[in-house]
């Protein structure tokens, strides 16, 4: 993912100079994904899957943002009842790879589970394994032994390609043994990421580098991957490595199918309301048929919400921006250029545990996303997306058709509506699509219009039966002439189409509007119209066809098209927008043929409509008995339409319920019960008794770090900053590659020192805190600053005198490593800037006069915990001693609570367990709340606090800089039903200490839910660590 709103789309051809090297060759080439498998098959109009042409709409999801496996089918299943057929996803190597040449994937990273888990779903799989991810996420998914490689990282360098081999060879088998040709549900794979300029200050490298990006192309294939790689470009102003282009008359590398990112209304929150000009990119088609002719259209990354950073808006005020209107606006932008696949990017973000996350990154990456961090589906864009994913699967005719230029004052009356036409090419009568907007796209008024539109029966002016058609604020919509539903031809239709299926008997038409909307269908047929249901419905029949025209209102109507004919029958339920949130299509299992749960175009699928609420998940079918699993979070009515006619009983998640049947349409229609849990307790965290021990004794004069690591090195491969002092200083050059860095430098006094000043670096946001001996001499409290700040260094003076000649004297320095930088452009090494201290001047002494120590996590690189991974804990003493893990020994420490704190600068730990008796059958959304607290003068006070659970760590908070004060902890990290492990440190930077102002455990809305309860992930309770110091 992309951490800019990049001006990219204007400054890339000059930075890459790709455009002018670029030359089209001849496609007729058998590509190498075409030679080793024939079920997942290509052309520039789409993708195939055994031969059948699909859109494809995909949802991004990180599984190492959810740190419970067991919950990751629950994510599965909410995006495939969006609609959606693929999921597409990152890993993490500098998880997974944390020690050089040790790849561990069990546990909470268990990739096979996950790639099974997908599959149980029925949800297809785009793997995007790097080694480069971006991402946000520290290093952009390098780990930080790669500070170590001599050669530049994203380079034909040797060294970097060698450090990657055994990454790349182990999860690239583990996603080919998943790959659709032997029964899984991988269908693409990505190599390397965002492959799309080099950094021209910094290296002289070839750009494109086709043999470096061959060659990881070739480690993958080397691991077994047979499906086609698609590339994803930052931008589609590159064009870079798109199938059939050269560089030097070279094709070595170029990408199967072409994708690239797009994030229109970028990444600034500030103000959620404001939609700027030109941000709605209307010129996608023609500049892809411009840079990659030959691929489908793919955005491999499409805006479904932003990151936020360090002192920023928070993601609820980034899901206003990015909301259902966003959602209706910009979504069918895409549509209007023929883009056929289609990645949202996040459609769940997660949580950035641990130190996970890039600098600018805090622990929540809930992203805006239209599945919310703490799971919840309360965001509108859900259910927004969850319609237009529903009607992609029922438009095959747009996936090969033909892209007209925008107009005004043509197919409509008013110059105020812009329409984009997708006009049919191969089926008569041809079905067209016409996609309209606001000209001035951000307007908040609406806008009455008329149609002109061309049919198979003639140019006809809509609504024929009066009044004017309306496009509210901020809304985009389908119209369509010449569709097919199932047997029945649409001449033309205003109304969206939510979904239509042919069930025995009759086929249903679901569709649906804003309320006040006028709309109108006209169904091509001999045939009589009747009002089932509702009352404000007028139709008019012909003998060539039957005109439906309404008003839209929250009340539902049903009207019956019959044919004179025969005994064809089409019931068209029309809606509401907001009541058709509340319908949902699953697709009963498809058990004899290759499709079995995935998704598939509408031929091949088996489905029942529901009217339930909250989220459907599944539907089955056994013997007579008809089940469906869901959640609910209120009483709502049901309504199952197209209900098999074996099926006699219904169990709604297990539970066999009583129904009604409508006697004309065959409709099963009863109520669903919700009842709020009666026995919810929430502990509260002030009453517990807390344990306290000081997490500072490193500043006492008996503290003893002979087990510290010596800085002895004295040079680096560090390609980033040249060294400036007599040994590197550099963390990562000693292994410890997270958190807090500590420092002890010891020197002999001669007396005329004065001053200490030290740069350091530890990302944007990092903070310092500097003792001599068991003086405080002052604290670096972090700020977001510019980039470039956080590039070179934070250069900080105190004054230490005066000292007395020959006496020993010891700085203990706390620097915190927010994690490593990403490294978006080829040959930048960014992610190479060093961490920890990177100069100091000891006024009157040279530098050699002080011997440096250093630490971090516990071993570093050799991380004794393996369960919770290498970027768990930093090194802070209860870290490294393991006291984030429960059952620590805490006998002898101090009574004390986290909101009592610590009345000086340093850094306490406080620990304490409780118990969870939460009640089954709901899926209840727990968080740990922050409340910011002040110092005496009413500014915020100067602090850091660290959260873990259960060993976990699960939130860090900066009070001064925000913006997260609330931390969802998901079931199984916490276990529900159990004791509870918590630990809190706070650091405080400031002479008057620092405290939790309130700090309280909070439940959400319960949901009653299908979903199975979440198994407990690995929590490895305390232990004495051998050689701990």
């Amino acid at each position: 993912m992309i951490f800019l709103k990049l001006l990219l789309w204007y400054v890339l051809p000059v930075l890459s100079g790709v455009q002018a090297v670029a030359q089209y060759e001849s496609f007729y080439v058998q590509r190498d994904s075409l030679i080793f498998q024939d079920i997942v098959t290509y052309d520039n109009q789409s993708l195939m899957i055994y031969g059948q042409r699909m859109f494809i709409f995909s949802g991004e999801f990180h599984p190492f943002r959810l740190p419970v496996p067991e919950l990751w089918l629950d994510i599965f299943q909410k995006i495939k009842a969006m609609g959606y057929n693929t999921v597409s996803f990152y890993l993490d190597m500098a998880l997974l790879n944390g020690e050089a040449g040790v790849v561990r994937m069990d546990g909470i990273f268990d990739l096979e589970r996950f790639l099974n888990m997908a599959k149980e779903a029925g949800l297809y799989l785009i793997a995007r394994p790097g080694p480069y991810i971006n991402g946000e996420a520290s290093g952009g998914g390098y780990p930080g032994w790669f500070q170590r490689i001599s050669g530049r990282v994203r380079t034909n360098d040797e060294s970097y390609m060698e450090a990657t081999r055994l990454y790349t060879a182990t999860v690239g088998a583990a996603i080919a043994k998943a790959q659709i040709t032997n029964g899984g549900p991988v269908i693409l794979v990505q190599p390397e990421n965002e492959y799309s300029w080099k950094n021209v200050r910094l290296s002289n490298d070839p750009f494109p580098d086709r043999t470096y990006i061959s060659r990881v192309q070739g480690y993958f294939r080397d691991a077994g991957i047979v499906v086609p790689f698609i590339g994803n470009d930052v931008s589609s102003q590159g064009g870079v490595l798109a199938p059939g282009t050269s560089t030097n008359g070279s094709t070595l590398g170029d990408w199967d199918i072409y994708g690239y990112d797009t994030y229109p209304l970028g990444f600034n929150c500030s103000q959620p309301t404001v939609w700027p000009d030109g941000d709605l990119l209307t010129n996608l088609y023609a500049r892809h048929e411009l840079l990659a002719p030959l691929s489908l259209q793919a955005e491999t990354e499409f805006q479904g919400g932003c990151p936020d950073d360090w002192n920023g808006y928070g993601f609820q005020q980034c899901a206003e921006m990015l909301n259902q209107e966003f959602g209706r606006v910009f979504y069918k932008n895409n549509y209007a250029a023929n883009v056929v696949l289609m990645n949202v990017y996040m459609t769940f973000g997660g949580t950035n545990w641990g130190g996970i996350a890039w600098p600018r990154g805090y622990t929540s990456y809930d992203y805006a996303a239209a599945i919310a961090e703490d799971r919840t589906l309360t965001r509108e864009i859900y259910s927004e997306l969850k319609l237009q994913a529903h009607f992609m699967k029922l438009a095959p005719t747009y996936l090969t058709s033909s892209v007209q230029n925008l107009s005004t004052g043509v197919y409509t009356d008013t110059s105020d509506i812009t329409v984009t036409p997708l006009l049919g090419t191969n089926l008569e009568p041809s079905t067209n699509f016409y996609i309209i907007r606001h000209t001035e796209y951000a307007t908040i008024e609406a806008v009455p219009y008329r149609l002109v539109l061309p049919t198979s029966q003639g140019t006809v002016h809509i609504p024929q039966l009066g009044g004017t058609l309306t496009l509210t604020r901020r809304d985009s919509k389908w119209h369509m002439t010449d569709y097919k539903a199932g047997d029945f031809h649409l001449l033309y239709a205003t109304a969206e189409i939510f979904t239509w299926r042919k069930f025995e008997g009759r086929t249903v038409l679901v569709v649906y509007g804003g309320i006040g909307e006028t709309h109108e269908i006209a169904v091509t047929i001999d045939g009589a119209a009747e009002l089932l249901e509702g009352s404000n419905l007028r139709f008019n029949a012909t003998d060539d066809a039957v005109i439906l025209h309404w008003t839209t209102s929250s009340q539902r109507q049903v009207v019956r098209v019959s044919s004179k004919a025969s005994d064809d029958k089409l019931d068209v339920y029309i809606l509401d927008r907001n009541s058709a949130y509340n319908y949902w299509v699953p697709d009963f299992e498809n058990k004899t043929g290759v499709w079995q749960r995935f998704s598939a175009n509408i031929e091949n699928t088996t489905s029942l409509i529901v009217q339930a609420g909250y989220l459907i998940r599944n539907v089955s079918l056994e013997n007579s008995n008809l089940y469906v699993n869901g959640d609910v979070n209120a009483t709502v009515p049901f309504k199952l339409i197209g209900v098999p006619k074996e099926a006699k009983s219904f169990f709604f998640n297990g539970k066999k319920l009583n129904f009604t049947v409508d006697k004309i349409t065959g409709d099963w229609e009863g109520s669903l019960e919700y009842k709020e849990p009666a026995d919810l307790e929430i502990t509260n965290l002030d009453t517990l008794e807390w344990k306290y021990i000081d997490n500072l004794p490193e500043i006492k004069s008996t503290y003893d770090d002979s087990l510290w690591t010596l800085a002895d090195i004295t040079t680096t491969n560090n390609t980033r900053r040249n060294l400036t002092t007599p040994t590197t200083l550099y963390a990562s050059d000693y292994g410890y590659n997270v958190g807090m860095l500590m420092y002890r430098g010891h020197f002999i006094a001669v007396g005329n020192e004065t001053t200490i000043a030290i740069e350091t670096q530890g990302g944007s946001a990092f903070g310092t805190s500097l003792w001599l001996n068991e003086t405080y001499l002052g604290s670096w409290k972090g700020d977001i600053g510019s980039l470039s700040k956080y590039w070179m260094g934070m250069n900080s003076t105190f004054s230490i005198g005066p000292l007395k000649p020959s006496a020993p004297y010891v700085f203990t320095m706390l620097v915190m490593n927010q994690g490593l930088e990403e490294d978006p452009s080829a040959g930048g090494e960014y992610m190479k800037m060093p961490r920890g201290i990177l100069d100091f001047d000891l006024s009157g002494r040279n530098k050699s006069s002080i011997t440096w120590k250093l630490t971090g996590n516990f071993l570093g690189e050799k991380y004794p915990d393996k369960a919770r991974g290498p970027l768990n804990e930093g090194g802070l003493y209860a870290e490294r001693q393991g006291w984030t893990q429960p059952n620590p020994p805490s006998q002898d420490w101090v009574t004390s609570k986290p909101t009592t704190g610590i009345d000086k600068p340093g850094v306490g730990f406080w620990q304490t367990s409780f118990d969870l008796n939460l009640p089954k059958g709901y899926d209840i959304p727990l968080s740990f709340n922050i409340v910011p607290s002040h110092m005496a003068n009413g500014s915020l006070s100067l602090y850091r606090a660290t959260l873990w659970v259960n060993g976990y760590q699960m939130g860090r908070y900066i009070n001064h800089l925000g913006p997260q004060t609330k931390f969802p902890v998901h079931q199984g990290i916490l276990d529900y039903h159990g004791t509870n492990s918590l630990a809190v440190e706070i650091w405080a930077q400031h002479e008057e200490g620092a405290k939790l102002a309130n700090f309280t455990l909070e439940a959400g809305k319960p949901v009653l839910t299908s979903m199975e309860v979440p198994k407990n992930v690995p929590m490895p309770v305390y232990s004495l660590r051998e050689g701990v110091y």
